[in-house]
Formats: structure tokens, sequence, C-alpha cells
């Protein structure tokens, strides 16, 4: 069967496709107004789109841009040979995801650079490894979420081939790979889709603009180009799952809900790749609905995101209470966020000025659906400068950190070079080529933060490349922020989570709390020296104050299993010098009382 370029553009009367071998006429198809297609170019064939004889760059559907937002390179997706036969993919449940921004995570700053990397993460245990937004953007560096070509792959990254490459060299290491989707909104340059159809739409209105068109006229075609752009990616470069950004902006009145429609389609094709295939939701909304399957009436994402969690170990760890970190300011409500999933789950929300959220239902709901974190690229990229969790605490409350989170239920995430505690800052960075966009995005960034009290100067300029520059991790054996014992405790910890099953992800239960966790802490709930988390056997003690702690968990320990710094039980009593953590294990029994 012959290729087909087939584009929608309902709002031209021709299209035109002008390449350096041809020029042809695309044909509007009488089945499916507002569509045109003709014979594909051939592989590396580089071509250009006449919409009513006028030149559009770049083709919003294009694969290839080999010289960035210019003339599009056919690609053809058979030119890849594979070498991941044995493949049969990875549950999310049970897994530990690792975040990198291609661009900073290598000093080569490419798919190929990043694949060169993959056996550390084997060893640290990593299981999903999650690539920010690949999306074709304008200009050579940028966080990625201002895509404009949804199926392309940036070149600065190395385009299609060298994704295909680094897909492969994962499976073959036993990696799955996720990648983060934007389908919320358009970059602010290079987006031509309004010469074609109206892909974006002003009766709704997101943070970015007019909202991408899911409900209002056209909107079918819409939808229908969004759910193959997430296929393709899935079924051509072999990926194992996508992360959905912001899927609160993504403005949808219909009854069948974009989300709802997405996720029977990724589950018809995981049955004809044979293979599992994971959707993970950036939501801010609190509601288990969307994890819950379209069959009991929710969205059927596999997981999504809980900022809660990582809002509540920032605050015990740091002591910050500004923003939205206001609500988590207390051991009751970091011990409540760890219980139940979210802080905010029903009730009121300071930040927001109302109540917010949904409960969980833990007989319905399994813990390993909520991906939790102690840093991530927004929480560490929307700080003014940019500071990681190593520049704001010392390396013990890094390691207590790392216990706690991966002691919990739930699906950890790390954020590149958390595992060694990387310094480096991670700042908000962009290159438009358009002058007056750059100054823009610079003049507006830092107006944000001045309202919050930062002077300007002190706000990085995204468009500066020292920007990019100091936000690119250092490998460097004798790098003066790499831990080697913290990598190791994150990686002992990490396994623990894999042979222990009931230290690991929580599954629907029925339990009052996900996976019946319960916390207990030191008298002074708004500065606690400890703090613990019980789940069945096990229990992990951190030290947060300046002094030996003695804590009785009410039980016989059976062992300490792991330990940062020096760690002694006897019979139920663990004493734990200042800035330490352990993990026990312990004779079974009912939760523990606070």
């Amino acid at each position: 069967m012959t290729p087909l370029l087939r584009r929608w553009a309902p709002r031209a009367t021709s299209l035109r496709l002008v390449s350096d071998r041809r020029e042809i006429d695309l044909l509007p198809d009488p089945a499916a107004p507002g569509w045109f297609s003709c014979a594909a170019p051939d592989h590396g064939e580089r071509y250009d789109l006449l919409v009513d004889g006028d030149l559009v760059r770049p083709d919003p559907l294009g694969r290839w841009f080999p010289d960035g937002l210019a003339a599009g390179c056919w690609w053809d997706a058979a030119s890849y040979r594979w070498n991941d036969a044995g493949w049969r993919g990875r549950p999310l449940q049970g897994g530990v995801v690792y975040e990198l921004h291609v661009g900073t995570f290598t000093p080569a700053g490419t798919l190929d650079g990043a694949a060169t990397r993959l056996p550390q993460l084997v060893d640290l245990g990593i299981s999903h490894v999650e690539l920010m937004p690949l999306a074709a953007f304008d200009g050579d560096r940028g966080w990625g979420y201002d895509g404009v070509c949804l199926d392309a792959v940036q070149a600065s990254y190395g385009g299609p081939d060298a994704l295909c490459r680094f897909v492969d060299q994962a499976h073959q290491a036993g990696l799955a790979v996720l990648l983060d989707v934007v389908h919320n909104h358009l970059g602010p340059s290079g987006n031509t889709w309004e010469q074609f159809g109206p892909f974006v739409t002003d009766r709704h209105h997101t943070p970015w603009g007019g909202a991408v068109n899911l409900d209002g006229p056209g909107s079918d075609d819409v939808r229908r180009i969004l759910i193959d752009s997430a296929l393709q990616w899935l079924r051509e470069f072999h990926l194992d799952g996508l992360r959905l950004d912001a899927v609160h902006e993504l403005r949808d009145d219909r009854a069948v809900h974009f989300l709802a429609e997405l996720s029977e389609a990724v589950e018809d094709l995981a049955r004809e790749v044979g293979r599992p295939l994971t959707l993970v939701a950036e939501s801010d909304r609190n509601d288990p609905r969307t994890v819950t399957p379209t069959r009991h009436g929710g969205l059927g994402m596999t997981a999504q995101w809980d900022d809660d969690i990582h809002h509540a170990l920032h605050w015990l760890l740091t002591g910050e209470t500004s923003g939205y970190y206001a609500d988590f300011g207390s051991a009751e409500a970091v011990a409540y966020a760890f219980e139940h999933g979210f802080r905010h789950d029903g009730g009121w929300s300071s930040f927001r000025g109302r109540s917010h959220g949904r409960r969980v239902d833990w007989a319905m709901t399994d813990p390993w659906r909520f991906v939790v974190s102690l840093q991530t690229h927004d929480q560490v990229g929307n700080r003014a400068q940019g500071e990681r969790l190593g520049a704001l605490c010392g390396r013990d409350r890094l390691a207590a950190g790392a216990a706690l989170l991966l002691s919990l239920p739930y699906t950890p995430m790390l954020f590149m070079g958390e595992e060694w505690g990387a310094r480096t800052p991670w700042q908000f960075f962009s290159s438009f080529g358009d002058a007056d966009l750059g100054r823009a995005v610079t003049e507006g960034r830092r107006a944000e933060f001045a309202a919050h009290g930062w002077h300007g100067d002190d706000v990085p300029d995204p468009q500066d490349r020292r920007t990019f520059e100091r936000s690119q991790l250092s490998w460097a054996a004798d790098a003066t922020d790499r831990d080697d014992d913290l990598l190791r405790w994150y990686a002992d910890l990490i396994a623990l989570r894999s042979q222990q099953p009931g230290f690991g992800a929580g599954v629907a239960d029925g339990a009052a709390t996900a996976a019946g966790l319960t916390c207990r802490w030191a008298a002074a709930a708004l500065a606690p020296s400890w703090f613990a988390v019980h789940r069945a056997e096990w229990s992990t003690v951190v030290v947060l104050g300046e002094a030996e702690t003695i804590v009785d968990l009410g039980r016989p320990i059976l062992e300490v299993v792991l330990a940062w710094g020096d760690a002694a039980a006897t019979g139920s009593t663990l004493r734990l010098p200042p800035g330490s953590s352990a993990v026990v294990r312990c004779e079974p029994s009912t939760a523990a009382g606070r």
C-alpha cells in the first residue's frame, strides 16, 4: 500500500506539496471533509506545503525538521531496523520512574548522549525512563513545552532516528521509556496550525491563551489528530507510555472526555502490540477519577502525578511555608497526605481560597497509581533561581527524603541527578529566534517573580545561553556535588522495594489509608525532631532534629535492614544519632498509634 501524506486543512481551498524532487497537489477526500492527501514523499525527501498558494513553514504534522522549524524532511518509520524483538514491556506497577531532560542530562545534550548513561540507571534500579517533551520547537534549547509540531523529534536532540536508537537501547537494557507530550497548548513561535484549521478555540482559555479545540466545531478532527499523534509515538517509536502535561487544561465539555477516548484507543493498541502501554496524567485536580477505568466512569489513566506528596515532603525537609506549601506546614498535614494520598481531598485549600479535591477510596484505587516525588522539573524549575533540594537542605535531609519517598506505597519518580545529590540548578531557559518574543519571555518571567518579592536581576534570563549551561548535569566522578554514599542509599532503597513486596507498590485493599500506612512523629508537630512511616512489618524512621533520638515503635524490631548513619535496636526501641535514617523490619502488628 502506497503511504500517504494526509493533512487536515478545512480553511484551505488548495494544498500543494513542493519538494526537491516534485510538485503535486493534495486532493480533497470526499469521505472526510477538510482532509487532503497525496502520495507520500520518499524517505529523506525535503518538502514544503503551499496553502492556497502561500508557503507555510513548518508543516504542523511534519515528522522531521533537520534544520529546525524550516523545510520538512519526510521520515518513513519503516526505515529504522529495530533490535528489540524480545521486548515485552514493563508495567508501571512496582516500578521506579526517572525523569530527564535530554538537552541537559549530558554534556552532549542529545538522545545518543543520554543513551550512554542508561547503564547507570539500570544499576540504580530504575524501571521507567521519562523523557521530557521532544516535540519540535523554535530554537535549539528549551524545556520542550513550547512545541509546535506534535509528531516531530526536536532536531537539536538528534531527530527521529536518535529516538529510535534510544528506545532500542533502553529496551535491550530492560528499561521502559515514557515520553512527556503536550496536548493542552502550542508554543508561541513557529505555530502554523491556524492557517490550516480551528486547532485552537477562544471558547475556553488556559494560562497560555486559547485552549486546544476539543469540543467546538471541527473538534472531531482535532481529537483524532491528537489521538493519532499519541498512537504513532507508541507504535512507531516503540515507546511504552506517555506522560500527559497538565490535563486539567484540556478543556472539554463533551459527554465523553478526550482523555477517556485516548485511554480506550491506547488500550486497543496495547492489545494489538501485546505489551503494556502506560498513560500518566499530570493533574492538579486531586481527583481519583483520573485513574478510574472508563468502564466505571473515570478517565482511564494508568496513573497521575501527585504533587501533594511532594509538597508534604518538601515542607518536612525545608520548613518552607510560602505559596502552596502553606497548607503542609505541620506533621499532621504531612501524615494526612502520606496516608490518604492527597492533603486536599475535599477540604479547604488556603492557596486556592476554596475547597479542593476528592477523597480516595482505597478499596477501588491502587496506591501505585499515584506518582510521587521529592523533585521534578516543575517543582525545581519554577523556583526563581531553580534551586534543587540539595541547595536547600543538607545531605542528611536528602537521605531522609529518599527514605520516606521510597517507603511509600505509591510509584516514586526521581528527577535527574537527584540520586547523587546534584546541586546544579534547573532553571527556566529558552532560545526563541524572535528578539521581541525573547524579550517578552524574559520580562514576563522577572515580573512574575517580582510579584512574590524577588528582585528582577535575581531571576536568570531564560534567553541567555548561560542559564541553559548552568542547568546541565555534571557526570564527572570528581564533581563537587556528587555524593556516592547518597547514590548507594537510593540504590539500596530501590532494591528493597523490588525485593520486598510489602515495602513496595501498594494495591487496592480496602484499608482506611493507602496500603494500611500510618505515620508517627515527635510531639512538636510544627518542627518534628523525627518522623516515621509504618507499613505492615516495615517502619522507616528519619531524624530531623539535632539530638540523639530514641523511638519506641511499639512492636519488637527484628532487624535494622538499612541505615543512614548508626542505628541500634533493642526490643521495640530504636536509637538514632542526629541526621540518621533507618528502615527496620518488625513483627507484624495492627497499625501503630501516634
